[in-house]
């Protein structure tokens, strides 16, 4: 089945409840950043649509019959020019793997109007004018408070700490450890206002409020902390902190 719309993102929903199918086509047609929905009942009939039908986007379920959405997910992955993933789920359990996965973003059945106007938000149609700003796969981190999981978007984190295989990301009020290493971070945050002050950190630079350079040695404080910054950094970081 195909919902068109004039212009915006082709989108394609998996789920094998044709009742949430429905909802969710009828939803994302209402709004103006669609242009056409798609819909597949199995991972199968996805693959199908997706070999003759080129999608932005896909709205996956988790659990369905043969192939679920990690695996669809996982064999997108392997694409040249791999759609954006959005996983909707009534599990909470499969966030971290999902983002593992580079989703864009992970919401939970029923799936209210407002979060699906925010995940439509971060995605950019194939057809946008070259230079729009893309949604990144480490845009919004999960991360597990109590059972219940969170999502930290990017723009809130002020700075990164690694803790061996772990990093702990610090926002205004809180911290989170998650399993994702450093380097990853660094690597798709470098180019959105991140940068690496220290094997151990990485930085939002306009959340730095202070520099401070004693013996020799470069401290930015974000947030009230002390920050190091390493000498093979240096240079960097007060470039950055200079064109803010």
């Amino acid at each position: 089945m195909t919902i068109a719309t004039p212009t915006g993102l082709r989108v394609l929903v998996v789920d094998d409840e044709p009742p949430a199918v429905a909802e969710l086509a009828y939803l994302l047609s209402r709004d103006p950043r669609v242009s056409s929905v798609r819909t597949a009942t199995d991972g199968e009939d996805a693959l199908r649509v997706l070999k003759n039908s080129p999608v932005d986007a896909l709205f996956l379920d988790i659990r369905m019959p043969g192939l679920d959405g990690l695996e669809i997910a996982a064999l997108l992955n392997q694409f040249a020019t791999p759609p954006q993933i959005v996983f909707v789920t009534a599990h909470e359990e499969f966030a971290l793997e999902a983002f593992d996965l580079h989703a864009s973003d992970y919401l939970l059945k029923p799936v209210r109007s407002e979060r699906l106007a925010e995940a439509l938000r971060r995605m950019t149609p194939a057809s946008a004018p070259q230079g729009a700003p893309e949604a990144g796969p480490y845009d919004v981190i999960p991360v597990e408070l109590a059972g219940v999981t969170r999502f930290i978007p990017r723009q809130d984190v002020t700075y990164a700490e690694a803790q061996g295989d772990y990093v702990r990301l610090y926002t205004a009020n809180s911290n989170h450890l998650v399993r994702i290493p450093l380097a990853v971070l660094e690597e798709h945050w470098s180019a959105t206002g991140f940068a690496r002050t220290h094997r151990r950190f990485l930085v939002r630079i306009d959340a730095v409020s202070e520099a401070r350079w004693e013996s020799g040695h470069l401290t930015v404080i974000v947030g009230g902390t002390p920050i190091p910054v390493a000498r093979r950094h240096t240079r960097e970081v007060r470039e950055r902190l200079s064109h803010r």
